[in-house]
């Protein structure tokens, strides 16, 4: 599964990094290299600059006019083709491999371990940034980058789906394409709605467990979440909902609050639906008693993007299939 946000494959939700200390020595070393012969700053339009607050809050100095763009992520990599601005695009994150619109023959940077001396050499104006590019200790990976005068925003995860529509917002207004990411926000805004009335509809809720990674170390969502927020749109109950974020609950929680569906991502493993209904003890959950297990396009789930729509309608599928 491509993924914005990251899953526990084991005992750490995040994959190891180098210490902070070898990581500044590590971009040390290249920015030597790299500003020796590079001029940073070099796309079009980084002359002038305007200050702007990125979705983390923080005030970033950024070119009046962009032409060289880096995503980080593929969430920011989709609302970016959907705005008609791909064309912008000089590298992305791996995970942005495969997404409609995107080159082929785009750099692919691993942002896990960003190789700064490619970066300042593909002289971007702008790198939108994600939440999970932050180590784990928070330091900024791009602060070094930040110090030739590349411009770096962050967009984190939005807990919830206004949020989204705020992120969208933030990229069209980045990249002179406002009046496409109010069209894009009002379409979502008119299949969700639709979605939400019929949910309205039921009077009998059926709970609903969201499993974000398998066992055997599973993660599922709580409030705050727009994962969360999804579920209740199609008429559901979160079994977590008095939980906060992103969480790790033990297999006997689960099966004591016992979820009529659950559903979980494509991309976990070869199938997991399948490992769920045979997994020891959950035989005693409604949801795996009645087979009321269901997977979700896992890109479209894990991408805080306009594509939540993807999983939102696939989520009301199987929650409500009447």
């Amino acid at each position: 599964m491509k993924q914005d946000f990251q899953v526990s494959r084991g005992p750490a939700v995040s994959p190891p990094i180098p210490r902070a200390a070898g990581r500044r020595l590590f971009f040390a070393a290249l920015f030597c290299a790299a500003l020796a012969v590079i001029p940073a700053g070099c796309g079009p339009g980084a002359e002038q600059k305007e200050t702007v607050t990125d979705r983390s809050g923080a005030k970033t100095a950024v070119p009046a006019r962009i032409g060289r763009v880096i995503s980080t992520a593929p969430s920011n990599t989709e609302i970016i083709e959907a705005l008609g601005r791909a064309d912008k695009l000089v590298a992305v994150d791996t995970f942005s491999s495969g997404i409609s619109g995107i080159s082929p023959d785009l750099v692919r940077i691993d942002f896990s371990y960003p190789d700064a001396e490619v970066i300042v050499g593909l002289k971007p104006d702008l790198i939108i940034a994600a939440g999970h590019n932050m180590t784990v200790s928070g330091e900024d990976p791009f602060k070094l980058i930040k110090d030739t005068g590349i411009s770096v925003v962050y967009i984190p995860t939005s807990g919830d789906i206004d949020g989204i529509y705020g992120d969208i917002r933030f990229i069209a207004g980045l990249l002179e394409a406002r009046e496409k990411g109010e069209e894009l926000i009002s379409g979502m805004k008119a299949e969700i709605g639709a979605i939400a009335a019929r949910g309205a509809a039921f009077t009998e809720r059926k709970s609903v467990y969201f499993e974000i990674s398998p066992w055997p170390y599973m993660v599922s969502i709580g409030r705050e979440t727009y994962l969360g927020e999804m579920i209740s749109v199609i008429g559901a109950d979160n079994i977590f909902a008095d939980q906060k974020d992103w969480f790790s609950p033990a297999a006997e929680i689960i099966i004591e609050r016992n979820p009529d569906v659950i559903l979980t991502l494509t991309g976990l493993n070869a199938d997991p639906v399948a490992e769920i209904l045979r997994r020891p003890g959950f035989d005693h959950t409604r949801a795996v008693q009645n087979s009321a297990v269901y997977s979700v396009d896992g890109d479209a789930a894990s991408r805080p993007s306009h594509n939540i729509v993807i999983a939102l309608k696939q989520m009301a599928a199987a929650v409500y299939p009447e």
